[in-house]
């Protein structure tokens, strides 16, 4: 069995209704909706939810923990949310909010503009950091990577647009010959 599979999903503080195949998820923040595979069955006992599967063949097995995982994500998602801090680093780079769009100065000769999915919120704390938030964190992941995409680290002076968890390895430079 799998070990996450088998673990049961506290759904307490959340709406769980099921329609056919999908699993929806309501809770303070907003709702989620998931496709279950039609393999893999759903079973809401009290306050629990169960993902079980009919057999052990791999595809099944693969399902079971997967399933159970993106289920676990709606509900810690509608429930508490999701974020991602990204710091920005160099001489001049910086961050500012336009309305609900991100405007990025990141040493190119032009400005970027980015313009997020209606899902997520953006904060700039100070103009060297961006707050990533919602509810789906597959969602905020993908914008936080699209983000960090712009300019990622460089190795030797570390520039560019890094998670704020993210550990860049430095490169020793040019050295002068003797």
């Amino acid at each position: 069995m799998s070990r996450i599979g088998r673990k049961s999903v506290n759904i307490k503080d959340v709406t769980v209704t099921q329609k056919g195949n999908t699993v929806f998820v309501k809770g303070k923040l907003g709702d989620l909706s998931l496709d279950v595979h039609p393999n893999i069955s759903v079973e809401i006992e009290g306050d629990e939810l169960l993902v079980k599967r009919p057999n052990n063949s791999r595809e099944n097995r693969s399902l079971h923990g997967l399933t159970r995982a993106l289920i676990q994500n709606m509900v810690t998602g509608v429930t508490e949310g999701y974020s991602k801090t990204l710091n920005i680093i160099g001489v001049g780079y910086r961050a500012e909010l336009k309305g609900k769009n991100m405007l990025l100065n990141i040493g190119y000769s032009h400005p970027i503009y980015f313009i997020p999915p209606d899902e997520i919120t953006l904060e700039i704390p100070s103009n060297t950091q961006v707050v990533i938030k919602g509810i789906n964190k597959e969602l905020v992941g993908l914008v936080a990577a699209k983000i960090r995409s712009f300019r990622k680290p460089e190795p030797y002076k570390g520039k560019g647009i890094k998670y704020s968890d993210e550990i860049i390895v430095r490169k020793a430079g040019k050295t002068a010959g003797a």
